[in-house]
């Protein structure tokens, strides 16, 4: 009569149906006597124990099995079985055991074939399991084994040692680190013992070599798996060894292949093509002249193993300082990335996915971006020089060089892949690192890596959802960090520049161009000072930003700006992150910061808005219909007019710091890929075109600012139901050819409701108007946007607003020629669109006159012209480098197009735009003008709009005036992408003399 299922063997993990008799078979009176079949019960405690112990297993059947078989392996022997009775002693022997049966055939099968071996597993008298310390026990393999000789004595010490790493590992009493490092000491004391084997055997007489085995890969840097290539690069120290060394390296590679594992010395000087052996002096020649920088790559783990190991530590000193040099080259940081993408490329597309060393995701996408980090910024920082990914990723996260977060999600991503690989490998003690697709393999390796199944997933199932999870966060971090186009920047500083201590920082300041270099490193000082993390950042940051700064005119004033942005942000958690990690934000701010002073201003008051620097796509001037809503929504969400409006302006400073930034890398080529070619690609920053982009986002702005402002007006001011009220923008506002200085000159225009009060409508929309105009210009940390409404009837001597029929009135009876040239850029801003639309209509005849223009009307448009050139150039200003009422400046083009469209447009509606450079083409295309008098006129006004803009850019302050000498001149051929101050002032003045005659012909024409 059997017990309930409870009492079954499938409660210890056995396999059902077939797998249960066989278990039971095993465990039965006939095998090890630990089961009692009728009861279904273990035998006693002592079974239970046991049976409980192999419950634990990774896989149950398979410890079972084995253990079964070690024990017949010594009833062979015709001696007592002594297991089972040490089993029940011993619960350190029992764990231990049979952890390392259900995890490994392979170590399994060794025991059966050495059924005495097992006691090296026994708790030692001192209550500590043996340890997992690598060191090979000669005289203990030699009691073990019947085996004589020195290379079957030593294979046998080896599976002995590796057993007992193990079964620490198997059972916690390792972790991952210190079982890497116990198998890489293994690995040492195998080449030490083969070396002295190798040596024993030389011909008598012949002299000992001085031969260094120096560890490379993963055994130098004390992280081995358990199946894996030692890599190993042999040093002779004197052509009198090489002969010897190489009979001793190359019995010791046989040796070794025989005991343990291949040696593979690929990674010397030329490959497999080169000598096996060679001597220091001629390693020190191959890697100062022909090394690649893979080669130096792998030299960052190279460490002593074995044979003479002062040697092998004088050649590791001495290729030192080439190691950390080798990232200076130009080609350095490439190499490194396109060596990770032909490595993955070599993987079968079958086994990529699976692949947890070379795939996407895997080992070596970690590997890879330590190294790198390593290379880059190790040439300053000692302690980078951790041959180990563990330890050097701990000091990169230390230094600052990457983000905690970032460095903690990398550390757990390798503990979890080499955890992996380690199961792997030791179930059958075989080189892979491809995870099973067979459920049953499945199966035994997430149980061998302590997964259980949860309500709704299975043990498999919680492990491919971690794999995937650290896979994808690997892959992510490895493009971030391999990829970081600050490693560029950072690699072509040279080694002793990254050294910011104050002797150095003062030599580099000086060579760099700094007028002060006192006072630049007192910034340096406070930037960097102290040994918070903020501080070792810094120290990163500032040798690259400090380049950037040196390239501009006036490099103190790019360090001042850049210590009053860090002042202000500097304890804010994502200021230097972004700086260090998002694509290439420090670069870009260090050429903003040294270049504009308008936009270092905006940033000081905004320093949050530099979150703009990080994405391609936040340097592109957003939609007017964006802007629109934008800004009326933030100023819908207060009650109070003030508040409000203050939240307008506050986009208005956003939007402006998005524009000049943008503005500022465009203009100096900055934003031409600065991102690297990844593996997922890239593409262009988006820029601001030309000068025409640029005053049309700015006048988009404006607009947008308008509109909320009105609406906030209107609210705050209602008037009688029914009035109608728009503004309409004028000058540079209504050609959409704003500028960083511009104010937005307007007309305010009304409608009074059917059959209402005149003079109440009129008092309303005057208050609307005065409303606007208050609260914008309303004392405020943001740039102010003036608005002028000068160009109305009559001037300033005339209403602030007129209703519509008012100024039809106006215009059909008392307007002068004047004021129909600047109703050429009248258009609709913000308010009522169809007060909007008739005002257009209203102004339509007056603007474009069906006749043209009178001869008297041309002569006064001449005569006024003249009398602006004589009476608003300020007064010592040169007339031949202001931009705007300068010969060839903006002034003198608009004259002449304006002139041109009052004589034609009426007749040629295609003349009809507000834009200048659109209508100049129109009069060029429709015969109007010559078409090289028309090449000249747009080259003047262009190059004088884009120096204005400049000058706005680099003083931080309104001004038209070119200096012909000095920073400000350096600064803005800087900002222009250009290099001889001299040479483009040339330019600039041959440019503006030939728009000049350009323009005179036109204004001069007959009519």
């Amino acid at each position: 009569m059997t017990r309930p299922a409870r009492g079954r063997l499938a409660r210890y993990g056995f396999a059902e149906g077939d797998g249960g008799p066989r278990a039971a078979d095993l465990l039965g009176p006939d095998g090890l006597g630990l089961w009692r079949v009728e009861e279904q019960e273990p035998a006693d405690d002592a079974a239970g124990d046991l049976l409980a112990a192999l419950s634990r297993a990774a896989d149950p059947d398979l410890a079972l099995r084995q253990l079964h078989r070690v024990v017949e392996a010594e009833r062979r022997t015709g001696e007592k079985p002594a297991l089972l009775d040490a089993l029940a002693a011993d619960p350190g022997l029992r764990r231990r055991l049979v952890a390392v049966l259900g995890a490994s055939s392979a170590l399994g099968d060794h025991l059966v074939a050495n059924p005495d071996q097992w006691g090296v597993l026994a708790t030692e008298p001192d209550g500590l399991a043996p340890s997992a310390d690598g060191r090979l026990d000669l005289a203990a393999a030699a009691r073990l084994t019947a085996a004589t000789g020195p290379i079957p004595v030593l294979r046998q010490a080896y599976r002995l040692a590796l057993l007992r790493i193990a079964a620490a590992d198997l059972t916690g009493g390792r972790g991952l680190e210190q079982t890497m490092a116990a198998l890489s000491g293994l690995a040492d004391a195998t080449l030490a013992a083969a070396y002295d084997i190798a040596v024993g055997e030389l011909p008598e007489g012949t002299p000992r070599p001085r031969l260094a085995v120096v560890a490379m890969g993963k055994c130098g840097g004390d992280e081995l798996n358990y199946v894996s290539d030692v890599d190993v690069i042999f040093v002779a120290a004197t052509d009198d060894d090489l002969a010897a060394a190489t009979q001793v390296a190359t019995r010791l590679i046989h040796v070794c292949g025989l005991v343990a594992w291949p040696v593979d010395a690929a990674l010397r000087p030329e490959g497999n093509r080169g000598p096996l052996v060679r001597t220091l002096a001629s390693h020190l020649a191959y890697y100062r002249r022909w090394a690649r920088t893979w080669e130096f790559q792998a030299l960052l783990k190279a460490r002593p193993a074995a044979g003479d190991l002062p040697l092998a530590r004088e050649w590791i000193d001495a290729l030192a300082p080439l190691v950390w040099t080798a990232a200076e080259r130009p080609e350095a940081v490439e190499d490194v990335r396109a060596m990770r993408r032909k490595i993955i490329d070599h993987v079968p597309p079958k086994e990529l996915e699976r692949e947890i060393k070379r795939g996407p995701g895997g080992l070596r996408d970690i590997e890879f971006a330590v190294q790198l980090l390593q290379l880059v910024h190790g040439r300053g920082d000692e302690s980078l020089r951790a041959a180990g990914t563990i330890p050097a990723l701990r000091a990169l996260v230390a230094g600052g060089y990457v983000g905690r977060a970032d460095g903690e999600a990398l550390l757990r991503g390798y503990r979890f892949l080499r955890g992996v690989e380690h199961r792997l490998q030791l179930q059958g003690l075989r080189r892979t690192h491809t995870v099973p697709t067979e459920p049953a393999a499945l199966r035994w390796l997430a149980a061998a890596l302590g997964y259980a199944a949860t309500p709704g997933r299975s043990a498999v199932e919680e492990f491919r959802a971690e794999w995937v999870t650290h896979a994808t966060e690997v892959r992510r971090l490895h493009a971030k960090l391999l990829y970081r186009p600050l490693l560029e920047s950072v690699a072509r500083v040279p080694a002793e520049g990254l050294r910011l201590t104050p002797e150095a920082a003062r030599h580099r300041l000086e060579i760099l161009g700094f007028a002060d270099p006192a006072g630049a490193l007192r910034h340096l000082q406070a930037l960097t000072g102290g040994v918070s993390r903020t501080a070792a950042i810094q120290r990163t940051l500032l040798p690259v930003l400090l380049s950037e700064f040196a390239d501009a005119p006036e490099p103190d004033r790019g360090l001042l700006n850049y210590r009053q942005v860090s002042d202000k942000l500097g304890s804010t958690p994502w200021y230097l992150r972004l700086l260090r990690d998002s694509g290439p934000v420090a670069r870009r701010l260090a050429r903003v910061l040294s270049s504009s002073r308008y936009a270092a201003d905006l940033l000081a008051r905004e320093p949050e808005a530099l979150r703009l620097l990080a994405e391609d796509t936040e340097l592109t001037p957003r939609p007017r219909e964006v802007l629109g809503e934008g800004f009326t929504a933030a100023a819908a969400r207060h009650d109070d007019p003030v508040e409000a409006t203050r939240a307008v302006r506050a986009l208005r400073r956003r939007e402006l710091v998005r524009l000049a930034c943008a503005d500022v890398l465009s203009r100096a080529g900055a934003l031409a890929p600065l991102t690297p070619r990844s593996p997922d690609g890239g593409g262009r920053v988006p820029t601001l075109a030309d000068v025409t982009a640029v005053g049309a986002a700015l006048s988009d702005v404006a607009d947008a600012t308008l509109a909320a402002a009105l609406r906030t007006a209107r609210a705050a001011q209602p008037g009688p139901p029914g009035l109608r009220f728009a503004v309409i923008g004028m000058g540079r506002l209504g050609g959409r050819e704003s500028n960083y200085l511009s104010d937005a000159d307007v007309l305010f225009v009304y409608d009074p409701p059917p059959d209402g009060d005149e003079r109440a409508a009129a008092a309303a929309a005057h208050a609307v108007a005065e409303e606007l105009r208050r609260l914008l210009s309303a004392p405020a940390p943001d740039p102010p946007l003036g608005v002028d409404a000068d160009l109305r009837p009559e001037g300033r001597q005339g209403p602030l607003v007129r209703s519509l029929a008012a100024y039809a009135q106006y215009y059909a009876r008392w307007s002068k020629v004047w004021e129909a040239q600047a109703l050429l850029r009248a258009r609709f801003v913000c308010g009522d669109a169809d007060l909007g639309a008739e005002f257009e209509a209203m102004i339509e005849p007056v603007r474009h006159p069906a006749d043209g223009l009178t001869r008297e009307q041309v002569v006064e448009i001449r005569r006024i012209k003249a009398r602006v050139e004589t009476e608003r150039l300020p007064r010592g200003a040169d007339p031949a480098t202001h931009t705007k009422l300068g010969r060839g400046g903006l002034a003198d083009v608009e004259w002449a197009v304006q002139l041109l469209q009052l004589r034609h447009a009426g007749r040629l509606p295609e003349l009809r735009g507000t834009g200048t450079l659109a209508a100049l083409t129109a009069a060029r295309d429709a015969g109007l003008v010559d078409p090289e008098d028309a090449a000249e006129m747009a080259a003047g006004w262009t190059l004088a709009a884009q120096v204005r803009n400049a000058l706005m850019l680099v003083r931080g302050r309104a001004g038209d005036q070119l200096p012909r000498h000095g920073v400000e001149l350096a600064g803005v051929v800087r900002l222009l992408g250009g290099d001889d101050p001299g040479e483009f002032l040339d330019e600039y003045l041959r440019t503006g003399r030939r728009a000049r005659a350009a323009m005179e012909r036109v204004l001069d024409a007959p009519s």
